[in-house]
């Protein structure tokens, strides 16, 4: 097992459902230590930066409209293995096939922007962790 710690953000969704304090219990419960937890407007740059992979396409105005709704929160979390297992503990991408149990199979939107509007984002590997970290938080922001 390797230590690790990973972002997530609460998106508009689940801000707008007001689930913060409800997602942020159920990583405390998995034992998942908190570094860093802010609340933020993401910028124009910061949304081309964080999606450069879908930057060019043409859904991607969408996207960033949607990340923009609301102020998000950016959390990172440490823990043993904590990549996968958040990632385990939130279910697909798509919330239309998420689990029952899973963050997004309970809370993720259930029709067309199922994908989208899955309530959280979290890193994918270690390299992402790392560049999203940095991305999300300032130096000595993380403790």
């Amino acid at each position: 097992m390797s230590h690790q710690t990973t972002l997530i953000l609460f998106k508009p969704d689940a801000m707008a459902k007001q689930l913060a304090g409800i997602l942020l219990a159920k990583f405390q419960q998995e034992g998942f230590s908190v570094r860093g937890l802010k609340m933020m407007r993401l910028s124009d740059e910061i949304l081309a930066e964080h999606y450069s992979h879908i930057a060019d396409k043409p859904f991607f105005p969408s996207v960033r409209g949607f990340m923009q709704e609301t102020p998000v929160i950016a959390l990172a979390l440490e823990g043993d293995d904590a990549i996968a297992r958040v990632r385990e503990l939130l279910g697909p991408t798509d919330s239309t096939q998420a689990a029952p149990g899973t963050i997004r199979g309970d809370y993720g939107f259930k029709d067309g922007d199922a994908k989208m509007r899955n309530v959280c984002h979290a890193s994918d590997s270690p390299e992402a962790a790392a560049a999203e970290l940095t991305r999300f938080f300032s130096q000595g922001e993380l403790f």
